[in-house]
């Protein structure tokens, strides 16, 4: 993920919110806002280079103490950032540090 372009996509108000995206926020309770700071201060911590039709990234991020997982998109060409969902990690699917996935069976 071009961590840079994306952060300049989301200060020129370059985003298109997904409606995936706006129900689960909704559903979750999560303000765009949240979704913002995440995404302008956010680490990315799993990047899919090969998602099509735009390059996508996890990205994790604290927020009034609380963490929060973003997923996005990036065209670069037009410099837009596309929101696919956001969410509150748990400790079933993530370690403490939410940042790394548990691993079943191992």
């Amino acid at each position: 993920m071009n961590r840079d372009g994306l952060k300049e996509a989301v200060e020129n108000g370059n985003i298109e919110w997904q409606r995936h995206a706006l129900e689960r926020m909704m559903e979750r309770g999560i303000p765009r806002n949240t979704v913002m700071k995440v995404l302008l201060t956010g680490e990315v911590i799993e990047d899919y280079p090969d998602d099509k039709p735009f390059p996508s990234a996890l990205l994790f991020g604290w927020v009034d103490g609380n963490p929060f997982h973003v997923v996005s998109a990036l065209d670069t060409d037009k410099r837009r950032c596309f929101v696919i969902t956001a969410y509150k990690p748990d400790l079933e699917h993530f370690e403490s540090d939410y940042k790394t996935r548990r691993k079943y069976g191992v």
